[in-house]
């Protein structure tokens, strides 16, 4: 009989994990990357701290820290100054703006991206240039129109006139933002048997929430923030916006700092909300619409 032999099994070893690297503390770092950001974070700031110190600040105080607090300075912009109604008149504006603004950059920046016709180039560059175009050149222009269509001192025409201006911008952003959708998924749902508005709304549409989000927040706050339409169009008090509010807050003789930091305070609560609850969304619309697809 032969025997076999059987050599015996050489045991497997574990697969040896690299070892980890040792972070090395950069002593330079702070001072390169967090101390400037740190100073600019408190230049930024401070002015914020004291618009908060004087609103929350009895009137004749110096402290540095607001204590008692009083909300006496709300109280006389909102009920005394009407601020309340002001704050109502940019909230309508803006609201609108967002909403046709929103609308119509949908659409032109959809035929912007996916179709190709005569003068497109033009358009696109004409688009552009309005941007360089001061807002107060289109003052007198506007100004004869709004005049002949009646709508001075009415919000529509506040809302015509920030969507003129919002929406150039708009536009060029909305069609970078579909660009960066692929064509081939709209193609594919025709090809399923949807039509192109079917396969918009069912493919695209739902690729473009960060866009939509990020370019109706900057006609919001755009809107908002406008005070040389609001002042120039509307000349009574009952339309006034909280930019125009907050300019009649300043007296000719002397000035109420408490009510006029109060009135500021009610102006950014919105912005900072809406950047608040956006964020995520308007860096994602942001990004991906600076990417060429």
């Amino acid at each position: 009989m032969t025997q076999t032999l059987v050599r015996p099994r050489t045991p497997v070893e574990p697969p040896r994990t690299p070892p980890k690297r040792k972070r090395h503390r950069d002593p330079g770092r702070f001072v390169r990357l967090h101390l400037p950001l740190a100073l600019y974070l408190v230049f930024t700031l401070i002015p914020f701290y004291w618009m908060v110190v004087f609103a929350l600040r009895p009137a004749g105080e110096t402290a540095l820290v607001p204590w008692p607090v009083t909300f006496e300075h709300f109280d006389t912009v909102w009920n005394g100054i009407g601020f309340g109604l002001f704050f109502r008149n940019s909230l309508v504006i803006a609201l609108g703006t967002l909403v046709v603004v929103t609308v119509f950059a949908l659409m032109g920046g959809y035929a912007l991206a996916r179709f190709r016709f005569r003068g497109q180039r033009v358009f696109l560059l004409a688009l552009l240039c309005t941007q360089f175009v001061p807002g107060a050149m289109l003052l007198i222009p506007l100004f004869v129109i709004f005049k002949s269509a009646g709508l001075l001192n009415s919000l529509t025409g506040l809302v015509v006139a920030d969507t003129a201006f919002q929406l150039p911008l708009a536009l060029i952003l909305m069609s970078g933002f579909v660009r960066n959708v692929p064509v081939e998924l709209e193609e594919a749902a025709m090809v399923d048997g949807c039509t192109r508005l079917r396969a918009f709304f069912a493919v695209t549409l739902p690729q473009l929430r960060p866009a939509l989000v990020a370019v109706g927040s900057f006609a919001f706050i755009g809107a908002w923030n406008n005070f040389l339409f609001a002042l120039m169009f509307a000349s009574r008090q009952d339309k006034f916006t909280l930019p125009v509010g907050l300019s009649y807050a300043l007296g000719e003789f002397n000035t109420d700092f408490g009510a006029l930091a109060a009135g500021g305070v009610v102006a950014a609560v919105p912005v900072v909300l809406v950047f608040a609850v956006v964020q995520r969304f308007l860096v994602q619309g942001l990004s991906a619409g600076a990417v060429k697809g």
